[in-house]
């Protein structure tokens, strides 16, 4: 098989012709993981150091905390956010990673669950309330605004924890909304439903992989819904035999496009599924992220999902848990692909990032793991190129390049800024002093920092 190099060479053409026909403006972000899903930039003359006050072009205060990353089309950030009950909110407190956490009933029945609508001046322009009924997980490590929105520069789609999902045109006109747990049954997972839908021609794909933690009862699926209209368009099963908490996954579906394939991706249940787009008819599957029936590597029951998939043209990176495997695919090929040696780039055994997603730019794959330390593997091979330790807090966010930089942030508030390459070099540690869960934005030469406080603009002077 031709190797990742000569793959990235042979569909050059593609991206360089969809530049080229791309008008000049600024880059906006229309989704969690930015143009295509990837995590990237084309941005120039971005800042790589601030604090609280230097290199901030406005800072403006949010009703209440959440962890879902903004997106910006032109002159228009939108994000959700839970707004406490009453208006008022706590102050924010250092993180805590208690398990579980369940406010009140009467309380949490009051809080709002909101779409928010912030120009690019840092001035609100409007708020739509989708529900109420929020939900906080594992102390603060969640809520039900976790889902980021997604946009295409004429409508906002939003979906909540509580499966309230709706689309608003740009200006806050509410266009369909519904519940999806009335329509497709009660999600059962255990820390909230965090996944957030992928749009593609016309069509919103929403993955919920849940389960009641005992024997699958809960049907496990993907549904693509007309974005114009919220009307289904297909719903596929998606049976895995996963058990025990696998059962549920906090990923999020993904667009493979490389101008050769095309599909979609979603992850978790022991799994990396690829779905036809127009009919969710399974392509492609494989396992080996958590065999059920290896003597030599026990099923391990906690091996939940939260990281999703990262992908350059050639490569699907699938990421696993608690030191889990990394498994690196070939797209282009059918059928059960677990044992299929040809589709597989490489496996490494240990080392995944357990939140972050992969990053993979320039022939590298970047692993930002939980405890701050960065792996990067050359993406042809899967040999280690650099292990390296960072800031030393927990890393919730994925990384973002942009530049020849890579943003590293950690919940403490700070930005690690890591020069891109095959050298590791931390370039600036930048702290703003509020908790960060949400990956960095990057649109018209500004980095959008949303914390659990606050959204920030920084920008270089």
């Amino acid at each position: 098989m031709p190797s990742l190099r000569r793959w990235r060479m042979g569909v050059a053409i593609f991206f360089v012709m969809t530049v080229a026909v791309a008008p000049l403006s600024a880059e906006n972000w229309p989704t969690w993981r930015g143009p295509g899903q990837r995590g990237i930039s084309s941005e120039n003359g971005l800042p790589t150091r601030w604090t609280a006050t230097e290199n901030v072009a406005w800072k403006l205060r949010l009703p209440g905390p959440a962890g879902a990353t903004p997106v910006v089309w032109e002159d228009r950030i939108l994000l959700t956010t839970v707004e406490p009950a009453g208006g008022a909110r706590p102050p924010a407190a250092p993180a805590t990673g208690g398990r579980g956490d369940r406010r009140g009933q009467a309380a949490a029945n009051e809080d709002k669950l909101l779409l928010l609508c912030v120009g690019t001046d840092g001035r609100e322009r409007w708020r739509r309330q989708l529900g109420t009924g929020n939900r906080d997980v594992r102390g603060d490590e969640g809520n039900s605004a976790s889902p980021s929105p997604t946009t295409d520069g004429k409508h906002v789609w939003a979906f909540m924890g509580n499966g309230e999902i709706g689309c608003y045109d740009l200006d806050g006109k509410n266009v369909w909304r519904f519940n999806l747990q009335d329509r497709y049954g009660r999600f059962e997972i255990q820390f909230g439903m965090t996944s957030t839908p992928v749009l593609d021609d016309g069509r919103l794909f929403v993955q919920v992989i849940h389960g009641d933690g005992r024997a699958q009862t809960q049907e496990a699926y993907v549904v693509a819904l007309d974005a114009a209209t919220g009307k289904e368009l297909w719903k596929q099963p998606r049976d895995t035999g996963a058990y025990q908490e696998n059962e549920h996954a906090y990923t999020s579906p993904i667009v493979y496009d490389d101008g050769t394939h095309k599909f979609l991706v979603t992850h978790g249940g022991d799994y990396i599924i690829g779905h036809d787009l127009a009919t969710g008819r399974e392509l492609w599957r494989s396992g080996g992220l958590n065999p059920h029936d290896d003597p030599k590597r026990p099923y391990h029951t906690t091996l939940r999902m939260v990281a999703s998939p990262g992908w350059a043209p050639g490569i699907i990176v699938a990421p696993t848990a608690k030191n889990g495997p990394v498994l690196a695919l070939r797209p282009g090929y059918d059928g059960n692909l677990t044992d299929k040696e040809e589709a597989r780039v490489w496996f490494r055994l240990t080392d995944t990032p357990d939140v972050p997603s992969p990053l993979i730019h320039d022939g590298l794959v970047y692993l930002c793991r939980e405890n701050g330390n960065l792996l990067v593997l050359d993406a042809d091979t899967g040999a280690e190129v650099y292990y390296e330790r960072t800031h030393r807090d927990r890393h919730r966010a994925s990384p973002v390049y942009a530049d020849g930089h890579v943003y590293l942030s950690a919940r403490d508030g700070q930005v690690t800024v890591v020069k891109a390459g095959r050298k590791f070099e931390i370039v600036a540690e930048n702290q703003i002093g509020e908790s960060l869960a949400a990956s960095p934005v990057i649109s018209n030469g500004t980095i959008y920092l949303r914390s659990y406080d606050s959204l920030w603009a920084i920008r270089g002077k």
